[in-house]
């Protein structure tokens, strides 16, 4: 039998109270952008309006949903992998306004007007992103599962040292790090490769930053 605070049952208040959590958390992550109003929609769900491969894309999703969720559920975009949804494989790595994310940690309504990038809006079949071009040259896949992920994490880890981001092992905080083997390793230890293809995608990447890795 449940329990009823004033007209409402126990059950009907805790998922009121995980939808305004979710809300709350989402205006705390974002407050310089606000997820869309939405009076029609029942208090566990939300709309919000973002920018997927160059595409807008406003959905109505349940405010638990992830972000990674929300791209290969209703979206369709099932580039972007569901691996360990714990944030510890990195197969789900996409870019979100040009930095890497685990797309499974990040709630979908804290993400209103993000500019987001999947596998698929890198680059198509008639035309690769170098990164691409470069995994399919060196086999830097087996099974391919975490390549997506791989591929979107390199991109956002060579923006990170074009830009001078210091990582771990980067020896001298005031010298612009260059693409070492330990650098590489370093800032790419978040995706794990169960097939222990390391090498190749290391070879891979080291070829499309024209670096010496």
């Amino acid at each position: 039998m449940e329990d009823f605070v004033g007209n409402l049952s126990r059950r009907e208040v805790l998922i009121a109270s995980a939808g305004t959590a979710a809300f709350n958390l989402a205006d705390a992550a974002s407050p310089e952008r606000p997820m869309t109003a939405a009076p029609d929609l029942p208090p566990t769900m939300g709309r919000v309006t973002l920018e997927v491969n160059g595409k807008t894309q406003t959905v109505d999703v349940d405010t638990r949903t992830t972000l990674l969720d929300l791209l290969r559920e209703q979206l369709q975009l099932t580039g972007t992998k569901k691996g360990c949804d714990h944030g510890q494989c990195g197969a789900c790595t996409v870019l979100v306004d040009g930095r890497r994310i685990n797309s499974c940690l990040m709630l979908a309504v804290m993400a209103p007007d993000a500019q987001v990038t999947t596998i698929e809006g890198l680059g198509a079949p008639e035309r690769l992103h170098p990164l691409q071009a470069a995994f399919i040259k060196h086999d830097g896949y087996q099974c391919g599962y975490c390549t997506p992920g791989q591929i979107c994490s390199a991109v956002g880890m060579l923006d990170e040292l074009k830009r001078g981001m210091p990582s771990h092992v980067t020896h001298d905080l005031a010298v612009k790090p260059l693409l070492s083997a330990d650098e590489l390793r370093e800032r790419m230890s978040g995706n794990l490769c169960r097939c222990g293809a390391y090498s190749n995608i290391a070879e891979a990447i080291t070829e499309a930053a024209g670096g010496a890795a």
